[in-house]
């Protein structure tokens, strides 16, 4: 996620009904005088840094105008706490002395209520008063006693209550007393930093330590049993620029014998253990995909499929406390229609659902399945087929990955403006709660109202880029369901290019995040690559070609791609789905891929820690693990295209950061690693607020290290932090430790990758070369011929030639094989008769074909007893 929009997302909307004890406000009480020189516990209390940390809700957007802060407050709101100003991470001491102090005014004039009080359920109160704010500005200076401790409490000004409308202005807001808080030090565990999970065997393995030395340092890497197994001399890298330390690096790529436990002993200290294994990353794939099953809104979560502390009956259905997702109207003055827009999913650690957020990890889901057409390594897409993931779909012949991925299209399908209304065609931008909710908050206890917002372009256009997806991916498995896709991203895309440029505003960020975005250049590139891809029309290619994006370098060296910028995922897909793109365009495109890659390992290379990342500052933003993932998945699909080794080690070596081999040592990736992150911000998942809730599932990732860090929790404990240490597992720190769908899609689909490299061996030069050949089409139908040749020293004794069509083409008949078709993908085997291919000689078979229109490439993959093909 993008900082803009993170620093407004995670708000707790607050009732006064739950402020269970008001302390040290009764007439009469004496306190001692706090002293002048005691701690402050507020940040920018002055307000001469902007807004931030400071947050609302129920308000307008918060601005600073001479020095104070002021928003606006409609009318007729019905309670003091429907709207208000605050900020989190409030340190209270029990039985300490407190000053709050405050200048308030209000324009016409209403009532201000102060309140310190915990941020989540029972919403202890501390402290509160009541004050007269009128337009000429009034200072409030009180002192009082906490009765217990909290480390995160919240003060909140409620603004809500009057029948006019107000304008609220505050300066000089202090909160004097208790005790500084100590120092952060997180515990980092030994110097020595490595993937605690582990290596593949023919993989790079490499580990940092951390140490004052400056001549190289003596290493041995140790089995489970203790025996030194390797042993050399570390490589003294200086200060790394993006944790401050003094390190050395520790490559041990040589050693590839399998084990379990092994260890590395470096200047004294010992790592966490890890395997050589080529099945490291098997469960991973399934693991980082099981998130999206436990973030799904509007069904039942089955705790047989995932467990039982992850069970929970349907949220937003409409069942009370729940307002519903069946029928939800639009914020006032933006439609008079409502829609079914239930299903989908939960996009982060809120209960909001978001069309640009669900488009990119929607995106990812089905281009991880689509690599699988296309890549050697991929077996076919066999472990992402049926039965391979805890679904509740399995077993219905459809892959496990589609089955995820359509309940959150089938979403994003239902958030299309309805034909006949105004801007119909285009969608609505997201859907959410009317005011921010506290953590922890199940979906089916939500009592929010629930909003349709404005349509965007940009929403629009990630509809028609993934509709279009769906068309050509889910035509084999369900052709209404694709066609249904295919219309949608036809009727959307149409409908963008008639409202090119209606944004989404940075201001509507109450109840939900706004994930404005004004520039869509991007957007209208990606959706006319997906359409041209899926239809072949001429017109979508004149789109994509006369986009100044076709020709630009499109991947940042901070992350190649998000939510914000997505005009990577259209030549990503350029690159890799077969189409009739000209074959000097596809090479201009491929290469494009390739040195971005390039650009991506000289990063790696420069950094001490391996990650294909610049070491600034700039570069660790909010979700800084997510782009330092889409990196690696620029480095794994140039692999993909080149079967350059260099670019598959990248991938694997980027990995080693999210699971350990990092300044904090620790695994970003629940349940992975000896030592993991499991407290991330959510409001499902708050096991650290309330013990009987579980923490995230295992595969959830942490957004990571932020140097911005906006949220006041992370702000009180890692001040001038460097940028690889600002982050902390805990769940107040929403900038630093939040889940969301689009940073583990993208895990996902590294994931994937990484299962399906296997031991990492050498890549084999290719052994066969096979030429496919369309002799004839019609509107309904084709004939191809296929050749194989063998290529290699050694005779072929018992052949089975695979490829996969891009959308609904399936086989009628065939000769001089025997063919199998299980959805696009097509197995071709041999006969009695022509089992062997001798060296130098080809077999040649043919079929004839069916589709229901569409374009017919030739197969961007080809492969011979599962080795690839040279193709001709």
């Amino acid at each position: 996620m993008m900082p803009s929009d993170r620093r407004r997302r995670r708000r707790a909307a607050l009732a006064a009904a739950t402020v269970l004890a008001l302390l040290g406000t009764g007439a009469g009480t004496a306190y001692a005088e706090v002293p002048p020189d005691a701690p402050e516990q507020l940040t920018n209390g002055d307000f001469a840094a902007g807004v931030n940390p400071w947050f609302s809700y129920g308000t307008g957007p918060l601005d600073v105008v001479d020095g104070w802060l002021c928003t606006g407050v409609a009318a007729g709101t019905a309670n003091p706490w429907d709207a208000g100003i605050g900020q989190e991470g409030v340190r209270l001491l029990a039985g300490a002395e407190y000053t709050i102090a405050f200048d308030v005014r209000a324009t016409p004039g209403a009532t201000v209520k102060a309140v310190l009080q915990q941020g989540s359920a029972p919403y202890t109160g501390y402290f509160a008063s009541e004050v007269a704010a009128s337009g000429a500005a009034r200072h409030v200076e009180q002192t009082f006693t906490a009765g217990t401790d909290n480390p995160s409490a919240q003060l909140i000004f409620q603004v809500g209550g009057s029948a006019d409308a107000q304008t609220f202005c505050l300066d000089n807001v202090s909160l004097r007393g208790g005790e500084a808080a100590p120092p952060y030090v997180p515990d980092t565990g030994p110097r020595v930093r490595v993937n605690q999970v582990g290596y593949l065997p023919g993989g790079p393995k490499n580990a940092t330590v951390v140490t004052e030395a400056t001549d190289p340092l003596p290493w041995q890497l140790r089995s489970a049993a203790g025996t030194v197994v390797a042993s050399g001399s570390a490589t003294p890298r200086g200060v790394d620029a993006a944790s401050g330390q003094n390190v050395q690096t520790v490559d041990f790529s040589a050693v590839k014998t399998p084990g379990t436990g092994y260890t590395l002993v470096v200047d004294g200290e010992t790592s966490h253990p890890f395997d050589i294994s080529g099945a490291v990353y098997d469960r991973l794939r399934a693991d980082s995909l099981q998130f999206f099953y436990a973030q799904r809104s509007g069904t039942p979560i089955d705790g047989d499929l995932i467990g039982a502390a992850y069970a929970r009956p349907a949220g937003h259905l409409g069942v009370a406390p729940n307002q519903g997702d069946t029928d939800v109207p639009c914020q006032p003055g933006v439609c008079d229609y409502e829609l079914d827009v239930r299903g989908g999913w939960y996009d982060a650690g809120d209960h909001g659902k978001y069309v640009v957020n669900g488009g990119i990890a929607t995106y990812q889901l089905l281009n991880a399945f689509e690599r699988t057409k296309t890549a050697e390594t991929a077996a076919g897409g066999a472990a992402l087929g049926d039965s391979t993931l805890r679904v509740p779909e399995r077993g219905n012949k459809v892959p496990d990955i589609l089955d995820e991925a359509r309940w959150e299209l089938e979403f994003l399908l239902r958030m299309q403006v309805p034909a006949g209304q105004p801007l119909a065609g285009m969608a609505h931008h997201k859907i959410h709660d009317r005011a921010w909710t506290g953590l922890p908050l199940a979906p089916q206890d939500d009592p929010q109202p629930r909003e349709l917002h404005p349509p965007s372009t940009a929403a629009t256009l990630n509809l028609a880029a993934v509709g279009a997806q769906c068309a050509r991916l889910y035509a084999r498995y369900d052709a209404a369901f694709a066609q249904r896709c295919r219309d949608a991203a036809k009727t959307a895309y149409a409908a963008a290019k008639a409202h090119p440029a209606i944004y989404a505003s940075v201001t509507d960020g109450t109840g939900g995040g706004a994930y404005e975005d004004d520039k869509v250049a991007d957007e209208f590139y990606w959706a006319a690559v997906e359409l041209f891809l899926t239809t072949g029309d001429k017109a979508y290619l004149t789109d994509l070609t006369g986009s100044p994006l076709h020709t630009a370098d499109v991947f940042d060296a901070g992350g190649a791609f998000g939510w914000q910028s997505v005009a990577a995922l259209g030549r990503l897909d350029l690159a890799t789905v077969p189409s009739t793109l000209p074959a000097t365009e596809k090479a201009k495109v491929r290469a494009s891929v390739t040195a971005a890659a390039d650009r991506y390992l000289t990063a790696a290379k420069t950094q001490a820690y391996g990650l294909p990342l610049p070491g600034e500052a700039g570069a660790y933003v909010w979700g800084s693990n997510s782009n330092i993932v889409n990196n690696a998945v620029v480095l794994g699909t140039a692999f993909d295209l080149t079967r350059d080794a260099k670019y598959r080690d990248g991938a694997v070596q980027a990995a080693d950061y999210l699971l350990g081999r990092n300044a904090l040592n620790m695994s970003y990736v629940t349940g992975w690693g000896e030592r993991n992150a499991h407290n991330q911000h959510s409001r499902i998942f708050a096991h650290q607020l309330n013990p009987e809730l579980p923490n995230p599932p295992a595969g959830s990732l942490a957004g990571g290290a932020n140097a911005g860090i906006q949220d006041p929790y992370a702000a009180q404990l890692l001040a001038g932090c460097q940028p690889m240490f600002c982050y902390v597992d805990d769940i107040n720190s929403y900038s630093t430790n939040e889940v969301a769908i689009n940073w583990n899609s993208a895990l996902a689909w590294l994931a994937s990758f990484l299962a399906d490299q296997g031991d990492a061996a050498a890549v084999p030069a290719p052994t066969c070369m096979a030429t496919y050949t369309t002799h004839g089409s019609w509107p309904e139908g084709f004939t191809t011929q296929v050749t194989v040749r063998n290529t290699g020293a050694t005779a072929v004794d018992g052949w089975s030639v695979r490829w996969a069509f891009t959308g609904d083409q399936h086989v009628t008949n065939f000769w001089s094989a025997r063919l199998a078709q299980s959805g696009a993908t097509v197995t071709a085997r041999n006969e009695s008769w022509n089992a062997k291919i001798l060296p130098g000689a080809e077999v040649t078979f043919g079929l004839n074909g069916g589709s229901a229109g569409g374009p017919n490439p030739n197969p961007g993959l080809v492969t011979l007893n599962g080795k690839a093909c040279t193709l001709s």
